[in-house]
């Protein structure tokens, strides 16, 4: 959807992408549900169950996933070392 806005092919959108950006159009909105899952675990009480569906991620096991990709730790686990006071 994105390249056809840009007017491009998808390949081509996703080379010019991952240049201008340094990862593919994938990773980029998974990077970012993560980071907003992660504000939202902080500041939240919401369940993780919640979280994972606000940000797009399809089950919990999911968000599991992703968490442990790039945070190297459960969401659950997350929330208990950085919750805000």
């Amino acid at each position: 959807m994105l390249a056809r806005r840009a007017g491009m092919s998808p390949r081509n959108f996703a080379r010019a992408f991952r240049r201008e950006i340094g990862m593919t159009p994938a990773a980029y909105v998974a990077a970012q549900r993560v980071e907003t899952a992660r504000r939202l675990l902080e500041s939240t009480g919401r369940s993780v169950a919640e979280v994972a569906q606000a940000c797009g991620f399809s089950r919990v096991e999911t968000i599991h996933r992703a968490f442990r990709r790039v945070l190297r730790i459960a969401p659950g686990q997350y929330r208990r070392h950085f919750k805000a006071s």
